[in-house]
């Protein structure tokens, strides 16, 4: 992939900035059996509807928690747990910093502070809420380097719809066609190229290149690879 007129990298958050599965496996195997009460059915169907093993405590490639926004899988949950109000269900599936600790990916300080070396403007576009990706960026150290941050709830929607993604191009003052949208899955990928952007798949999420391939402009390990692809040829 040639870089030399990308001026703007939008990133997703979960499997992209940091691990997925390290990140939110152990937390949501913990919600499911606080959701589930020890009631093996219901854990059982709240797995089902998430896409996710708790026997490894991993999400599924197609998993619909992976794909999704919180408000999403709170509208499907509930129906599971009626001895739980949705305020309850809500509580339980909104972690925090004290439930769970993002787990960055492979350089990832680096790998911005290169990005940035290049004079690149940088954003978040993710389908978590707003306020806890701020929190996880600055628990990691990163928060600084990020122009926008946009979340589900910041108003414009959540991914696979582009309006995130336009809105945040907004705020950098860059056009769709020298921006760079990287993600883990593929709302990542069709929300970049509808809003005009090339787009870039990482495997630090649940997809596996096969899943990615026929859909983003380029398939790489993880952002540090990205990196990789600035830094000038001998």
């Amino acid at each position: 992939m040639d870089v030399a007129s990308v001026q703007a990298i939008l990133f997703d958050k979960d499997g992209t900035l940091f691990d997925f599965q390290k990140s939110w496996g152990p937390w949501a195997a913990g919600m499911i059996t606080e959701l589930s009460g020890g009631d093996a059915a219901i854990a059982q169907a709240i797995c089902h509807v998430l896409g996710f093993d708790l026997g490894t405590q991993r999400y599924l490639p197609d998993s619909f928690a992976v794909a999704s926004t919180p408000d999403e899988q709170i509208a499907r949950i509930v129906p599971l747990v009626p001895h739980l109000s949705a305020a309850q269900v809500t509580h339980v599936m909104t972690p925090n910093l004290t439930d769970a600790l993002p787990v960055p990916v492979r350089g990832l300080s680096q790998s911005l502070q290169r990005f940035q070396g290049h004079g690149v403007k940088l954003g978040v576009v993710t389908n978590d809420f707003e306020t806890l990706a701020r929190a996880h960026l600055q628990h990691a150290g990163v928060a600084s380097v990020f122009d926008v941050v946009i979340g589900f709830d910041s108003g414009f929607g959540g991914k696979p719809d582009p309006a995130g993604c336009l809105a945040a191009l907004g705020t950098l003052g860059v056009a769709p066609e020298h921006t760079l949208m990287v993600g883990d899955s593929l709302h990542d990928i069709d929300a970049g190229a509808a809003a005009g952007m090339r787009t870039v798949g990482v495997l630090t999420g649940t997809a596996t290149r096969q899943d990615l391939v026929s859909q983003a402009d380029c398939v790489l390990r993880d952002i540090f690879e990205l990196a990789d692809l600035f830094e000038p040829k001998p």
